[in-house]
């Protein structure tokens, strides 16, 4: 659980600014369904943008642990902008980690400022869980790739400049996924509709549909073929990402719980001294450190080696606290958790996309066993 001092100091100023900057705009970005620029711009400026841009390119290449408690503490004043932010860094990550010298020389910089921001397009309508499913096809002509499909639940959809796409060369072959850049101004680029979400309201998500889109063939990020195993690196540290905002969002709706029971009053003394809420106090309490615990621990993992099985331990525990915690935080505000003028309720609306996206539950649990099982 401990932090290094430098640890400790960042998680002190993004802490500060998602309370004083970030939170105060939430229920307003979430009724307009509009992302907060200036909250972005203000990310930017404290070099948060560029989490996973190396030193060389301009960036912050923070360490799993920071880049844990960055997210933690982003999520505690909004969801939607730590979502947003941690798919920029999923591309950022692909670029720097996949990219030759040119392309990282190109985009990582002004990437690192904050603009063009990155999406990640993996999922598509009959392939979602299943990637290898996938249907968009991206054929070699020359010096070029033609891509055509379509993918779905973007995050960024319409704000991104560039998105890491995953396609086939040869649609009819699960084996030759690939990853590719593709810049958002491309000719055959249609970017669909926002959708309108149960939660995560602030956050642009569209589906997006490559109609003969053409690409010089250097925009390839991977070997043609290596675009699966390489999602699923990347997706380990957006899992830990996801754990992170998990627990960011249960310690908001238990912040918000602690207040109001000691505020309320019914029959003559505070809520908070019967004995029936402050059980459910302890139990939210205790998850959400243990859900910490986990995310940490993921994070050092991360660090180190090999942190699949930790990853998806802390995505499915913590999401899952998510849930739990902001539930609760609804019950013991009572009507007052139901209604939308209150925090608790836009909580328990943001927290269920927690254990959807970047693996379900279900995803998670079955990546758990097959580690326990080999």
């Amino acid at each position: 659980m401990e932090l290094t001092e430098e640890q400790a100091a960042v998680r002190d100023v993004v802490r500060e600014f998602a309370r004083e900057e970030i939170r105060p705009t939430a229920l307003e970005a979430d009724e307009s369904q509009e992302f907060p620029e200036d909250v972005w711009d203000g990310l930017a400026e404290l070099d948060l943008t560029s989490l996973t841009v190396p030193e060389e390119f301009g960036g912050y290449d923070a360490d799993p642990v920071t880049a844990a408690v960055v997210n933690e503490e982003i999520a505690y004043g909004m969801l939607a902008v730590a979502t947003a932010l941690s798919v920029h860094s999923l591309a950022t990550s692909c670029f720097a980690e996949f990219g030759g010298e040119d392309l990282k020389e190109r985009w990582l910089p002004d990437m690192a400022e904050g603009r063009p921001v990155g999406a990640f397009a993996l999922s598509e309508p009959h392939a979602g869980s299943n990637p290898a499913e996938m249907s968009t096809e991206a054929r070699r002509e020359g010096d070029e790739y033609v891509i055509n499909g379509e993918k779905q639940w973007i995050t960024n959809g319409k704000r991104a400049g560039v998105y890491v796409l995953f396609a086939k060369t040869d649609r009819d072959d699960p084996s030759t996924v690939t990853q590719f850049l593709v810049p958002a101004d491309v000719d055959g680029l249609s970017v669909g509709e926002k959708e309108d979400k149960l939660g995560l309201r602030a956050s642009d998500t569209t589906s997006l549909t490559f109609d003969d889109v053409r690409i010089p063939a250097e925009n390839r990020l991977t070997e043609e073929g290596r675009g699966l195993s390489a999602a699923f690196h990347i997706l380990t540290g957006g899992r830990i990402a996801i754990a992170a905002q998990s627990v960011g969002l249960a310690q908001c709706a238990l912040d918000e719980a602690l207040a109001y029971s000691q505020e309320r009053e019914q029959f003559g003394e505070p809520i908070g001294d019967i004995q029936t809420i402050r059980h459910k106090l302890a139990e939210m309490a205790t998850r959400t450190r243990a859900s910490r615990l986990l995310t940490r621990d993921a994070a050092r993992q991360r660090a180190t080696g090999d942190a699949a099985l930790a990853a998806s331990m802390a995505k499915y525990f913590a999401s899952d606290t998510a849930m739990h915690v902001t539930n609760e935080a609804v019950q013991i505000h009572g009507g007052y958790g139901y209604v939308t003028e209150g925090e608790v309720e836009r909580l328990y609306r943001d927290a269920k996309i927690t254990e959807i996206y970047e693996g379900t539950t279900e995803i998670q649990k079955k990546v758990i066993a097959r580690h326990l099982l080999e």
